[in-house]
């Protein structure tokens, strides 16, 4: 489990095929001081496991499924990416629970100078903008973001200028591709409202208590 804020920046500075996944080496730009084979990494948003550590370098590998729903499918070397390490339950989350299971990509739209704030749009597929609340939590890229307005198949956010320099989006360009990851709230409310319809169709005698007017009578929608 991650949090969304970035520890730093690395490099993609190996890459190798592995069947259909592929293992990637990064380089980070801070010290892995007491990383260890099989720790957990957010690496650009996609929660990777250690396989291989050395001073600053490590290799994690990718799977095909990740590859399928991330831009690893295109990574190349030399490629800037944000880091994270798995937050400790003595932390601070300053963030959001970012789970680093990736939802699937989105592309940068536009971006604009606003004062001080960059504000960023993202185009997304549909399936994804259904999780999506106005002043709710997303992480792009690994990065713990509040939401400022969000439509059909679109979002914005702003951006401040510390997250602007430690962070990738900072120079992420139009037509850029970033991994998704909507909230995680969202998903179990539908999961469990879609359980609980399935089951009153089953037996209509043991009715569920959890529906959408309870929802909106306890505070939730």
């Amino acid at each position: 489990m991650f949090t969304g804020i970035v520890e730093g920046l690395g490099t993609i500075s190996g890459m190798s095929s592995a069947g259909r996944g592929k293992r990637l080496t990064v380089e980070s730009d801070f010290g892995l001081d007491q990383t260890k084979i099989g720790d957990s990494i957010c690496v650009s948003g996609a929660c990777l496991t250690v396989v291989k550590i050395a001073g600053r370098r490590f290799d994690v590998d990718v799977s095909p499924e990740t590859l399928e729903k991330t831009t690893f499918s295109r990574v190349k070397i030399g490629e800037r990416v944000n880091l994270e390490r798995a937050m400790r339950f003595s932390d601070r989350i300053d963030g959001h629970l970012v789970s680093g299971h990736i939802d699937g990509t989105g592309i940068l739209k536009q971006r604009e100078t606003l004062d001080n704030a960059i504000i960023v749009t993202f185009r997304v597929p549909p399936p994804i903008a259904r999780y999506l609340i106005k002043k709710g939590s997303i992480a792009v890229d690994g990065i713990s973001l509040t939401i400022n307005t969000c439509g059909r198949d679109e979002f914005s956010v702003s951006i401040i200028p510390h997250s602007a320099k430690v962070t990738t989006i900072g120079f992420k360009d139009r037509g850029s591709q970033v991994n998704i990851e909507t909230d995680m709230i969202g998903k179990y409310v539908e999961r469990f409202l879609t359980s609980a319809s399935s089951l009153e169709l089953e037996q209509p005698s043991e009715r569920s208590g959890l529906d959408m007017e309870f929802l909106s009578r306890t505070g939730f929608i």
